[in-house]
Parts: C-alpha cells; structure tokens; sequence
C-alpha cells in the first residue's frame, strides 16, 4: 500500500500506465526535442500527493529508456494529466527514483 509522500514499491507496467504514456510522448517529444518510434511503458512506481505522481520507465528504442513524472489530478479536478518532468539517456538498469 502507497502511503503519502513516499515512492510505491516498483511494478511492471499495466494497459492503464501504457494509455498515460501515449497521452504523454508528443508531450516528451516536445521537451526532449525528438520523435520516439518506440514508446512503451515497462515499470513504474507511484508517489500519493495532492493526486499521483507517476514515475514510468519507458522504452524508446534499442536500448535507451526515458523515465517520465507524470502528475495525475485528484477525480475533483478532472484528473487530468501533467507531464512534469522527464529524464533521458536512461539504461533498463536505472533505478526509478524521484526526480
């Protein structure tokens, strides 16, 4: 169980953390100044704030990953999606860690 402030226990990705990511790329297109052919959510963890944070380790192709921080608001506010930041030059051995 998530308790508020501190990072979740890592999990493989689900169909739901994959959706986040397709809504997210032209977003980490955007601030990365790149286009991703491959962008697939493998592992994550979350963070219980005001909302959740998402951190999402993604794979964007041979064998470089970004982890994303993606904001989710709380049902009242829509919970829409914020992608808040992003890191690059990422192995699939980096630890997912809050950023």
């Amino acid at each position: 169980m998530d308790f508020c402030g501190g990072l979740s226990e890592v999990a493989k990705a689900t169909a739901e953390l994959q959706q986040i990511c397709d809504e997210m790329k032209p977003h980490a297109e955007k601030k990365t100044g790149r286009n991703f052919d491959v962008f697939t959510a493998k592992l994550y963890k979350t963070q219980v704030v005001a909302g959740t944070n998402y951190f999402i380790k993604v794979h964007v192709g041979d064998k470089e990953f970004v982890h994303l921080r993606v904001y989710k608001m709380l049902p009242h506010a829509g919970e829409k999606l914020e992608l808040s930041g992003i890191q690059t030059h990422k192995s699939e051995q980096d630890p997912i860690e809050y950023f």
